[in-house]
């Protein structure tokens, strides 16, 4: 079969279509002919050799995927030959085929097409896991989502409003903002103009955010910090501004405030399992009647990945690009 390698760590142009082996099933997992795969922050950081797959992991990238499945372990049930399905991954995604837990597929969900179901899986997940699970939003919470334009913040967008939040977002231009106010943001901040801290506080009446949902890191904990509500979490899920930063213990104290930091490639398949079921029960029959949609911003060849990922390198998305086969 074929995959999308990195013959060198580097920039897109690094990305090549070549022959590598094939996937074998293991007794928990299925093998999954690939229809489509999307391109995450974590592929970036990978390509340019600065995020290795964890052990056991494909060297290609690709953290999700969708497919039909075309054998199945010999421990595997409720799931056949023939199936549609999408799958979250450690790694592997770019390929013709790739071999998945059982714990960590979810069928397509009525109404979602085959190759868009490939833009749900590892944002759903990191959503439900980090907003809900971990930070507990709850209707009536102020959610601020930096990157509101992303495949992130665009689902992170739309789940805050179906669970009765008020939902902040940053993003760099009035077109990306105009999208997520479609989406249903309510607190519309360019970060090139404005600040979001006094943005947000005026627009809550003082009160701040209960949750931040943050892809930055560094550059922001000061103002996240200043932001939040009393009783507020910070959940940061990126560091694209930085990883190291000091805090302020006493305002963390004085707003009796929790800073939890979250990923989800490196987990363990039982966690990863977990989270698959609370996403199934809980956010699969939203996304079934219309509540929260897969925003797609762009199909591309997977041979082709190398252009993908110079439009997300380049922030000129809005939602998830896809590798289609």
């Amino acid at each position: 079969m074929h995959a999308v390698v990195i013959t060198e760590p580097g920039e897109p142009g690094v990305l090549a279509w070549h022959e590598v082996p094939e996937p074998e099933c293991g007794s928990d997992e299925v093998i999954l002919d690939v229809a489509a795969s999307a391109v995450n922050r974590a592929d970036l950081l990978q390509r340019q050799g600065f995020y290795p797959p964890p052990p056991g992991t494909p060297e290609w990238p690709g953290l999700e995927c969708s497919g039909t499945i075309s054998a199945v372990g010999r421990d595997v049930t409720g799931w056949s030959v023939g199936d549609r399905a999408c799958a979250l991954l450690a790694g592997g995604g770019y390929a013709e085929r790739v071999a998945v837990p059982a714990g960590q597929l979810l069928p397509v969900p009525a109404g979602v097409d085959l190759v868009t179901a490939a833009a749900l899986p590892e944002v759903m997940c990191t959503v439900w896991s980090n907003v809900v699970m971990t930070a507990g939003l709850s209707a009536g919470d102020v959610l601020l989502v930096h990157g509101g334009s992303s495949g992130i913040g665009t689902t992170a967008i739309q789940v805050g409003v179906a669970l009765g939040a008020t939902v902040a977002v940053t993003a760099g231009t009035a077109s990306k903002l105009e999208r997520c106010a479609q989406l249903g943001a309510s607190v519309l901040v360019n970060y090139r103009e404005q600040d979001f801290v006094q943005t947000v506080r005026e627009a809550t009446g003082g009160h701040g955010a209960d949750i931040v949902l943050d892809i930055i890191g560094a550059k922001y904990l000061d103002s996240n910090l200043d932001v939040l509500a009393t009783g507020g979490r910070i959940v940061v899920i990126g560091l694209q501004g930085g990883r190291k930063a000091e805090i302020d213990l006493r305002a963390l104290m004085g707003k009796r405030a929790s800073l939890i930091g979250s990923t989800l490639r490196a987990r363990p398949s039982r966690e990863k399992a977990a989270i698959i079921d609370e996403v199934r029960h809980h956010l699969w029959p939203l996304i079934e009647r219309g509540a929260v949609v897969p925003v797609i911003d762009s199909t591309v060849p997977m041979h082709d990945a190398a252009t993908a990922h110079q439009r997300v390198q380049d922030s000129a998305h809005i939602g998830k690009v896809l590798l289609t086969l």
